[in-house]
């Protein structure tokens, strides 16, 4: 069988050692912010654009870094399903609010792994390595 793999942007914000994720409406672990890109999409247009649908908020351009491209089983997708999750650090204007289909934001600390889905775990990692959580 052939492997699936969905491409996707991911922000990853930490706040005072702590790591922000999200949980859509229905499901079981959490998410980092992010997601999809629609056809032509940039990186940098992909994530904003999923940001302000989410969390309704701004993304600061000037500060779009990215952090690294993690890999790991899909969460709630068919067998053989991989995500190939490029993610990124940016700056923010806003509130946060859950928006869209998202239920709930939460900050997590890496003692809460076990929350997160796979590439959030992986992306919890590349945090910790870039020394953003520590």
């Amino acid at each position: 069988m052939r492997m699936a793999v969905l491409d996707v942007v991911a922000w990853v914000q930490v706040s005072d050692g702590r790591l922000l994720t999200v949980r859509a409406r229905g499901r079981d672990l959490l998410y980092l912010p992010g997601g999809k890109r629609e056809p032509g999409e940039s990186d940098w247009t992909a994530l904003s654009r999923e940001v302000r649908e989410e969390l309704a908020l701004d993304l600061d351009e000037p500060s779009f870094r990215e952090l690294g491209v993690v890999h790991a089983e899909a969460h709630d997708q068919p067998s053989f399903t991989h995500v190939r999750m490029a993610c990124f650090t940016a700056g923010y204007s806003g509130t946060l609010t859950p928006a869209s289909e998202i239920g709930e934001y939460r900050y997590v600390l890496p003692s809460d792994r076990r929350l997160l889905a796979p590439a959030s775990q992986a992306a919890l990692d590349l945090a910790e390595e870039h020394g953003l959580l520590g």
